[in-house]
């Protein structure tokens, strides 16, 4: 079983290699906010590269649930949170030999890393035995670490390490300082009083008192110290000829394969503690099946990850929705009054799809989602006055380009488009629109305040942004599969306030 990615199931796994820049449709489903959710505090690892990239293969999504689900075992978890620990702590060390001075300080410093560094690998292909995973890609790793773990190069480094330090503190000298002189000589069995002054001085002790000795900073060394630890190697030569040796042999002994699994890693890491804060409130996420040629989508209880994330800070109650596509069924047009939750319905439809193509368990307690090619997002856009187009132009254009790019394959995200021409206008170029994703057999979401483009074909489903029966101001942000009838609401506005045709005449007449 050989072993080459945590993260791709098979060489060249991720087309084109990792994305170098967020997809554009981030910012509208408000993905680049629950990236850079995920991925705070991780900026050594470079993570977001792998959160823009999705996957587009079924066995690679696989081999990504596998992992997951290896990794909920909070044993293994927190084994592997250990092992990243003590690489950052390898890297710490040898970014601090790189910027220390002084030659012994830095080569101290660097054995200490290739120290920490083995015990790192050690202590892992242990957990690993111990904990047994049952994916293909940790199965593999463990494979590979244990043939790394015994082969000649990693033992010697492990030996020469472990007998290098166990020299040098064994290192014993002495230091006499008279006037500006300071002189460094062998160790001669001299007693050391330090114990028996602090015995004698015991009996004076009044509970805790204040440390008053000198603390050596880990990074630096000034120039006494250097001179004092140089005649130090004098002495010792064959110690210090053997770290030199050391230092020099093996400068590049952290393998390749061993860095990039502790990079990988940090993928699942990442997401999983991410969505630990939405656990604990109750929220629950799930393992989607993938769909690569079927179009029967669903979701029970998803909701939109960046808007729970604020709602869960604030302490305010989080509306989760459902959706399902039957048959022939593509299009979901959503309808309802404004601020009834029908961008978050979108963006949830949105976000699901993409958080499903990298491999990562998703919101709701079941999902059966599709594997796009490509996912398009058309939101509303302030004028720009750089581009010389009208919003209305600016929304054919743009609308336009993702028609010419998208296929049969592809997922579209449509809010609120042509709102600033007229309305039979709207509805034409709407219709338009909705038909040719129609033909194109794709799968969309298109939030409209025109209810003509929910009844458009057999391929429209009409879902409504809900409202309280008895009070039509107050939001249900429940999004339910039935017909739209946008005039209801304003009729029962009209109503609350006393403002129906009726209701008026019988004033005027009064």
């Amino acid at each position: 079983m050989s072993f080459h990615s945590i993260l791709f199931d098979r060489p060249g796994g991720a087309k084109g290699g990792e994305t170098l820049e967020a997809p554009v449709f981030f910012h509208d489903l408000n993905l680049d906010q629950i990236i850079d959710a995920i991925t705070a505090g991780r900026k050594e690892y470079d993570l977001k590269p792998f959160f823009d990239t999705h996957l587009t293969d079924l066995a690679a999504i696989a081999y990504r649930h596998q992992i997951m689900r290896d990794l909920e075992n909070e044993v293994l978890f927190q084994s592997i949170k250990s092992f990243s620990q003590q690489m950052r702590t390898m890297r710490q060390h040898l970014t601090a030999a790189e910027q220390l001075h002084y030659k012994y300080h830095k080569e101290r410093w660097f054995l200490n890393g290739a120290e920490i560094y083995c015990e790192a690998v050690e202590h892992l292909l242990h957990d690993l035995h111990e904990a047994g995973p049952n994916s293909r890609g940790l199965l593999a790793f463990r494979e590979y670490l244990a043939q790394y773990a015994e082969s000649g190069q990693f033992k010697t480094l492990l030996q020469k390490a472990k007998e290098l330090k166990s020299e040098l503190s064994a290192i014993r000298y002495c230091v006499l300082i008279k006037d500006s002189s300071v002189t460094v000589r062998q160790y001669a069995s001299e007693i050391d009083y330090s114990a028996a002054v602090e015995d004698t001085f015991a009996k004076f002790k009044q509970g805790a008192v204040e440390d008053y000795r000198a603390k050596f900073p880990a990074s630096g060394m000034n120039h006494i110290e250097a001179q004092v630890l140089d005649q130090v190697a004098l002495l010792n030569p064959v110690v210090f000829n053997a770290l030199d040796d050391f230092c020099s042999r093996y400068a590049g002994y952290i393998a390749k394969t061993v860095v990039g699994f502790d990079r990988e890693i940090q993928f699942y890491i990442a997401y999983l503690e991410y969505t630990e804060a939405f656990k604990r409130a109750g929220l629950k996420f799930c393992y989607p099946q993938l769909l690569d040629k079927g179009k029967n989508v669903s979701n029970r209880e998803g909701f939109d990850l960046a808007l729970a994330g604020k709602l869960i800070g604030e302490k305010s109650a989080i509306v989760c929705n459902d959706f399902f596509l039957d048959g022939d069924e593509r299009i979901l047009v959503v309808t309802g009054p404004n601020q009834g939750g029908k961008t978050t319905f979108a963006r949830t439809f949105g976000q699901l799809h993409f958080l499903a193509s990298l491999g990562c368990p998703v919101p709701g307690t079941e999902a059966r989602l599709f594997l796009f090619d490509q996912l398009f997002a058309h939101f509303e856009r302030e004028e720009d006055i750089a581009n010389l187009r009208g919003k209305l132009q600016d929304d054919l254009v743009r609308i336009h380009r993702i028609l010419d790019q998208a296929t049969s394959n592809s997922v579209i995200v449509i809010n609120e488009i042509f709102s600033s021409t007229t309305l039979k206008d709207a509805v034409d170029l709407g219709r338009k629109v909705l038909e040719t994703i129609s033909r194109l057999d794709a799968l969309c979401v298109c939030v409209t305040f025109l209810d003509e483009l929910s009844s458009l074909n057999d391929k429209t489903v009409s879902v409504v942004a809900t409202i309280v029966p008895d009070n039509p101001t107050l939001r249900t942000y429940r999004i339910e599969r039935k017909a739209a009838d946008g005039l209801s609401y304003a009729l029962a506005i009209a109503e609350k306030y006393q403002l129906t045709h009726e209701i008026l005449k019988e004033r005027i007449k009064s």
